[in-house]
């Protein structure tokens, strides 16, 4: 026990005895004592009452104790109060210069509370976004954000991807370009659910990009008149009358043709990433299997086994064109890099997100799983002799990845080293459609599993 109380029990016995001696000697011990009782509680009642009157007003300064037990809660009040106000300047001095070093950053962020309600912003993001302060906090971003509607679609929907790409006009007073592109990212980092959104400018990053896809659509028209000049001159030249320039002339027309493989991917690739909107229509599935089947046969040449599953049964919206283009490319890759002898399968069927799939797989060499997340960036090459071998451009699996995002739908990829590879389109229910007729369903069925060898 701390010498205080030590010092106070002392004295509430001392006072106690005192009253019972006093009282024996006057025959009224029970009432002076109850008397030293109540003067005790009437005293400890006004030093709690002091203390409450204290503790709620804004003086710093405690009453003045002496000595004794009131004296070591007032001073233990105050050191607890010195460190408190300590540890909130220090915390001051952090959230400044964090605030400082947000203000500095190029990009806007924006502190939202769990239902999407504004707690504070910076100076970048006030920019980007039209925001005031301290007019919009507290106000849901929803309202804030009205001037795009793809940003309120992307915060309704979860936010669950960034979004890359809008417009930054945003009004009248906020002095923003409507030239200006902002890409905008969520990022969860409280359990409470309370979030940033981080706003950047990719206004640069957009040209830069477009000068890219231009630069690449004016080399590949501009290359289209010499090659074809090229492919006349190469037909004219005849390797039985100078048999001595046969292999020089076979290599050139391998070469030549590759060349113009590679333009047309180029120019296809362009017009993709363009954004002009797709010609859409009903896309007979059961027919493009069909299709896919005759140029597997017509590739492989007998080499492997072509084999066709139509499980599911329906079809597609979206443009056949650009869908033939990207499934196409998925069974050249197989039928090139497969070994003579593999197994080539093209399967149609549900997915259990209520959509459809379409899969290619086959037995070939596979590919290592470092190269999968970087496999469909234009002129990526897992093994460039073997490429060149093939005669493949690099631009396929690219064409692929652009064409599903064109119709909402994602490539997956499955491989396995030594056992083959597995490339799936997945599309979503809202691209299914019912089948129409059972016409070219019986023709595909009639086909499904010969191989290439009885076909031919």
């Amino acid at each position: 026990m701390s010498n205080p109380w030590h010092t106070f029990f002392w004295r509430l016995a001392a006072i106690c005895g005192a009253a019972l001696v006093l009282g024996a000697v006057i025959g009224q011990a029970a009432l002076l004592l109850a008397l030293a009782l109540a003067g005790i509680l009437a005293h400890t009642l006004f030093k709690l009452h002091r203390l409450q009157t204290w503790l709620g007003s804004q003086q710093q300064t405690p009453p003045h104790e002496r000595c004794g037990i009131w004296h070591e809660i007032y001073s233990l009040l105050r050191r607890r109060s010195n460190n408190y106000r300590r540890r909130q300047q220090r915390l001051l001095i952090l959230v400044r210069a964090f605030r400082e070093a947000a203000e500095a950053l190029p990009d806007g962020i924006v502190h939202l509370a769990a239902d999407q309600r504004v707690v504070w912003f910076n100076q970048p993001a006030a920019r980007h976004l039209g925001l005031h302060w301290p007019r919009d906090a507290g106000l849901a971003l929803t309202d804030l954000l009205r001037w795009s509607p793809a940003a309120l679609a992307w915060l309704r929907q979860g936010v669950s991807e960034p979004l890359t790409d809008i417009s930054a006009a945003v009004g009248n007073d906020s002095g923003s370009g409507s030239d200006r592109r902002l890409g905008l990212r969520m990022v969860r980092y409280r359990g409470d659910g309370e979030q940033l959104l981080i706003v950047r400018d990719i206004s640069q990053m957009m040209r830069l990009e477009q000068m890219r896809r231009d630069f690449v659509a004016n080399v590949s028209h501009e290359l289209r008149t010499p090659l074809t000049v090229l492919h006349g001159y190469l037909d004219l030249l005849d390797p039985e009358e100078s048999p001595h320039l046969a292999p020089a002339l076979d290599e050139m027309r391998t070469q030549s043709t590759r060349m113009a493989r590679l333009v047309e991917d180029l120019l296809t690739l362009s017009r993709l990433e363009s954004g002009q909107p797709l010609q859409e229509e009903r896309v007979r599935v059961t027919n493009i299997l069909s299709t896919l089947r005759r140029e597997a046969v017509a590739l492989s040449q007998g080499r492997h086994q072509i084999e066709v599953d139509n499980l599911a049964g329906v079809d597609l919206h979206g443009s056949a064109r650009e869908l033939h283009s990207a499934f196409s490319n998925l069974v050249t890759n197989a039928v090139r890099y497969t070994p003579d002898g593999g197994r080539i399968t093209i399967a149609w069927q549900h997915n259990q997100e209520g959509g459809a799939t379409l899969s290619v797989t086959d037995t070939g060499h596979g590919i290592p799983p470092q190269h999968l997340e970087r496999i469909t960036e234009r002129f990526y090459r897992v093994s460039n002799s073997r490429a060149r071998h093939s005669g493949g451009t690099g631009l396929g699996l690219s064409i692929v990845k652009h064409v599903l995002q064109l119709h909402q739908a994602g490539l997956e990829i499955s491989s396995t080293l030594g056992t083959g590879s597995r490339f799936s389109c997945v599309f979503g229910p809202a691209r299914i459609l019912p089948p129409v007729g059972t016409a070219a369903s019986d023709d595909t069925g009639a086909q499904t599993g010969l191989d290439a060898g009885s076909d031919a």
